[in-house]
């Protein structure tokens, strides 16, 4: 194996977590940027920002919601790869946690309430699942 292939699935998976940030990022602040104008988004921001429209509400709590679940997914990881413990239960796992999470920004910027739910909770699966092995 050489390249990509000689990395674990589990720490792909991360990589592709992290580039699923930065897109997080980069998509709340250009709708922020696009309702805002370039002015606020280049000042000091030091007055009380306009009210956001509701899809850029909603990729900017999306944002928030990945961020909140991340650092645990990044930690389980890499914990689970440093200690041998990674298997194809971790390797679908991580998988797991990053389609959801993948899937849960087109569907929070929509605003579908229930199907949000869901899927935040299969990437919550996703992330206990790499985790069960340090555990148990």
């Amino acid at each position: 194996m050489d390249g990509l292939d000689a990395l674990p699935i589990e720490i792909r998976m991360l990589a592709w977590a992290i580039a699923l940030g930065l897109a997080h990022l980069l998509l709340a602040a250009a709708l922020m940027t696009r309702e805002r104008g370039l002015r606020w988004n280049t000042s000091a921001r030091d007055a009380e920002p306009a009210p956001l429209g509701p899809v850029a509400s909603r990729l900017d709590r999306a944002q928030r919601n990945f961020w909140e679940t991340f650092p645990f997914f990044a930690a389980a990881v890499l914990a689970v790869v440093v200690t041998g413990r990674a298997s194809a239960d971790t390797a679908l796992g991580a998988q797991v946690y990053l389609w959801a999470r993948v899937a849960y920004v087109p569907i929070y910027a929509a605003g579908i309430p229930y199907l949000r739910t869901a899927v935040w909770a299969v990437s919550l699966w996703g992330l206990w699942t790499v985790l069960k092995p340090l555990l148990f």
